[in-house]
């Protein structure tokens, strides 16, 4: 019998689970020169992400962020190049003095930024090295990364987000519905047998193994994690 389960609704793409395009429109990226000024023309409000964004405009070139904590509209920043490297500035990482905390940092030189971007975090700078500079992530790893890899000066805005507490249902509901997320997400033992291998009553305590066996199709592929068989006492798990 299918099941009719979460994953499945899932996977068929229906506007329940599709994010709005218009939520995402707007791309955080760094700007193509590697020198010069800028001006934070608008600080605004992303649904598709965590912290604020800030909108900079250089000579002939407007791009978005990752806001900093501190920074105000009408500010200048320094791209590339600063004499005194301040919150806000966009610069490579060689630039950047030992101890400071930074933000949407760069995997490769000119991807635009990929890490440390969610609201509250920040990376520090904790030595360098031949060949490298090794950064401090949120994780408490330490990565080596290229020296011409940009950063932003600061830590992410919008650090206490988490602080207030929701109160209502509602407005759960319609942040979750920003992103296209499902919820509430019903427990899957509080569902009608027909739509959930553990659904019904009657399988709160069940009889059996809730690993699903090898063969089970899709809709009933749920529950613990299947080990696979790969000797006696050493069998690895394989994930679902």
């Amino acid at each position: 019998m299918g099941k009719r389960i979460i994953q499945q609704a899932r996977g068929k793409g229906s506007l329940t689970y599709r994010v709005k395009r218009k939520a995402y429109s707007i791309r955080l990226q760094y700007p193509g020169i590697r020198e010069g000024k800028g001006k934070i023309i608008s600080i605004i409000n992303s649904p598709a992400h965590s912290c604020p964004i800030a909108i900079v405009k250089t000579e002939n070139k407007k791009f978005y962020v990752v806001a900093p904590s501190g920074i105000i509209e009408g500010q200048e920043i320094d791209i590339g190049k600063s004499e005194n490297p301040r919150t806000g500035d966009i610069l490579p990482l060689k630039s950047i003095p030992l101890g400071t905390a930074i933000c949407n940092l760069e995997v490769l030189p000119g991807d635009g930024g990929k890490l440390v971007r969610t609201a509250g975090t920040c990376a520090k700078i904790v030595k360098i090295i031949p060949g490298g500079i090794s950064v401090l992530m949120p994780s408490k790893q330490e990565k080596i990364f290229n020296p011409e890899v940009r950063a932003t000066i600061g830590e992410t805005a919008a650090a206490g987000r988490k602080e207030k507490s929701i109160v209502k249902a509602g407005k759960k509901w319609h942040m979750m519905k920003a992103r296209n997320k499902l919820w509430p997400r019903t427990s899957p033992i509080k569902m009608n047998v027909v739509d959930h291998p553990f659904g019904s009553g009657r399988g709160k305590n069940m009889g059996k193994s809730g690993i699903a066996p090898v063969g089970a199709p899709p809709g009933r592929k749920v529950g613990l994690l299947r080990p696979r068989k790969t000797g006696r006492g050493k069998g690895s798990v394989e994930r679902r």
